[in-house]
């Protein structure tokens, strides 16, 4: 059993700063990639980011130079560091890993943890 917990929205002020984390329990099964996805009211499922097994990592263009995603792989976490907030990233962040089983990559997603910043 794989489960995706994500941790570390809140409320913010524009300008303001947050880190998020998103911690994968598995210990039988190697992690491929691991993405932050975000979703807002009426706009469609947004990839914010995403690093590899390799370490390396691709931003959508709204968060580049602002947004760092990190990963510490002896803890199956993943973090996202958002600087410079703005109130169009306000939405509900959600954790996506993609886990390695029998040669196939199965999707596993955490619950979201919202994200508000104020103007």
């Amino acid at each position: 059993q794989v489960q995706v917990v994500e941790s570390g929205g809140g409320l913010v002020q524009a300008g303001g700063s947050l880190r998020l984390s998103c911690a994968v329990s598995t210990t039988t099964f190697s992690i491929n990639f691991m993405d932050w996805y975000r979703q807002s009211p009426g706009k469609q499922r947004e990839l914010v980011a995403r690093i590899r097994n390799v370490d390396s990592t691709t931003y959508a263009d709204s968060v580049k130079g602002r947004f760092t995603i990190s990963r510490d792989k002896a803890k199956n976490t993943v973090y996202l560091q958002m600087n410079s907030l703005k109130p169009e990233d306000t939405a509900v962040y959600l954790c996506n890993a993609g886990v390695a089983r029998n040669g196939i990559t199965y999707s596993y997603w955490g619950q979201g943890t919202q994200v508000t910043v104020s103007s």
